[in-house]
């Protein structure tokens, strides 16, 4: 993959391990230097800048000297084990994510908490709360509030997609699916650029 050359002010404060705010802020006030997409609000940190940046306030460069921004942490809740299987191979493949798994709800609920996901790909069916309730309890807690949220299931009923929705889930998306097409989504949801093939 090639050495990203410009950061965004997400994919910087992803490396900085700090808030999105405070790169804004670092760059407003002038002590991370950039420059503005003409035409537009955004932000662009070149390389060089960021490394000067990161090894003035003592931050660990080991995200920016790889070349890569940090890995996305993914959540899969799914008590297939061979779509688990498919989906983490398939994850671990693309490089710009680490995976953990959790089987049932009671697991995802534990793990959310001391992972602390980027993303969830979630289960609508699993074999002890639904996927629903989980997307509430994510909802309902302040600390996860930038998680994203992906259901899938095999169920088309519109008005349960519209209720998955309403209690927290970013995306619904039935199954069976193509790997390529979860990976599009979660990139979406993250804003992280898709690898070209």
């Amino acid at each position: 993959m090639a050495v990203k050359e410009h950061y965004t002010t997400g994919e910087a404060a992803k490396i900085c391990k700090c808030s999105q705010q405070t790169i804004i802020r670092c760059f407003d006030n002038g002590q991370l230097k950039g420059h503005r997409v003409p035409g537009s609000r955004f932000r662009r940190i070149p390389r060089e800048n960021l490394f000067a940046f990161i090894r003035e306030h003592g931050i660990p460069t080991d995200a920016v000297d790889s070349g890569a921004q940090a890995k996305r942490k993914v959540l899969v809740v799914d008590d297939d084990p061979d779509l688990v299987d498919l989906i983490v191979a398939v994850l671990d493949a693309d490089r710009r994510f680490e995976t953990r798994v959790a089987t049932n709800g009671f697991e995802a609920g534990m793990m959310v908490k001391e992972y602390k996901p980027d993303i969830i790909v979630l289960d609508v069916m699993l074999p002890d709360i639904n996927g629903k309730e989980v997307c509430v309890r994510v909802r309902n807690d302040d600390s996860l509030e930038n998680v994203k949220i992906i259901c899938i299931s095999g169920m088309v009923e519109r008005n349960k997609i519209k209720e998955l929705k309403e209690a927290g889930a970013d995306f619904f998306l039935q199954k069976p699916f193509e790997t390529d097409e979860l990976l599009a989504h979660m990139c979406q949801l993250l804003s992280v650029e898709a690898i070209a093939a």
